[in-house]
């Protein structure tokens, strides 16, 4: 596994301060967290910061992930005493919900005045989990700039939303240290962590390893795999010395025996099938080499996209790994 995946540069640590310090002025917050990953895209930092303040729990990107374990962790959610709705930020789909369940705090709190006052809510979660455009959804405008890339949102913005409500914005907010490793490996995997600070075909096979377990068929229908022996063995047609594996692999073409199971010969599942999926797809360098570079970044920008699959890569508790 990828160890030490750590990015905490000084404008997280400008977010949390800008949390702390508005967050006497809203009413509720609502918590943007990725469905494919909802346990390690639920920031540490932000239920210290928010206490017991009133929360809605938002799974969004629920296109891109199982939607029978985004319904075990809505479930898991509501147990957990927070409101929760499933949405798709991109396609609107469950935004309703959430302004329902939003006008229901917002009644709740004019109970019994004179005059109603607005919902002041906050909008918080990790990079890349899909804030930016649920903020557009519910304004009805392109209110704040969206990318596919973390960090885009820069400082804190106020916002009406269609319904009268007013919203504060603030950009992500990552945390110091993950202690599980595992966490920075599946932000990573969604893109909450820049990618220019990573080895991309490292994080491939990372992805690949965690994939294989319970998405196999996925990978054999998208990539056309042989789903009995997922090697990277040439075809007949095709001579063995011509095929490289990289060198920090620790296997040259003149030392691998192409007779043999890659297993046999010591690389590790995950590597004999992004060689499979690379030769699949011609991810091929000058020399009959696998291109590990361009291999890695194909694979992690289709699992990203939903192109491989609707993929959870954390169960709900009782439902496997992510307890």
């Amino acid at each position: 596994m990828i160890e030490n995946i750590n990015w905490y540069p000084g404008h997280m640590k400008k977010t949390r301060e800008l949390i702390q310090n508005n967050l006497k002025l809203v009413d509720a917050v609502v918590e943007v967290i990725d469905s494919r990953i909802p346990k390690s895209s639920r920031n540490p930092i932000i239920d210290e910061i928010l206490g017991k303040k009133p929360r809605v729990v938002a799974l969004n990107k629920t296109d891109l992930a199982s939607e029978t374990e985004t319904r075990k962790w809505s479930k898991y959610f509501v147990e957990q005493g927070y409101q929760t709705v499933a949405i798709n930020a991109q396609t609107g789909s469950g935004v309703q919900s959430l302004l329902k369940t939003l006008e229901g705090m917002e009644n709740r709190l004019n109970e019994g005045k004179l005059r109603n006052k607005p919902l002041r809510i906050m909008i918080v979660g990790v990079p890349n989990v899909g804030k930016s455009s649920l903020i557009n959804r519910l304004t009805g405008r392109k209110s704040t700039q969206i990318g596919n890339r973390p960090g885009v949102t820069k400082g804190k913005q106020w916002l009406k939303l269609k319904n009268g409500m007013e919203l504060l914005d603030t950009p992500g907010i990552l945390w110091p240290k993950f202690e599980d490793p595992k966490v920075g490996v599946y932000l990573a995997f969604c893109g909450s962590i820049k990618d220019e600070i990573l080895d991309l075909p490292t994080l491939c096979l990372e992805l690949l390893k965690v994939l294989k377990e319970d998405y196999m068929g996925m990978l054999v229908e998208r990539y056309g795999l042989d789903s009995q022996q997922n090697s990277s063995v040439p075809g007949d047609d095709e001579s063995s010395e011509d095929w490289e594996v990289s060198p920090e692999n620790g296997v040259s073409s003149e030392e691998k025996d192409w007779s043999e199971s890659p297993e046999d010969l010591g690389v590790p599942p995950e590597l004999s099938l992004m060689e499979e999926i690379s030769l699949k797809r011609g991810y091929i360098l000058p020399g009959k080499r696998i291109d590990y570079e361009r291999a890695g970044k194909a694979i992690i920008d289709e699992f990203r996209s939903g192109k491989i699959g609707r993929i959870t890569l954390e169960k709900a508790p009782g439902g496997g790994f992510g307890e």
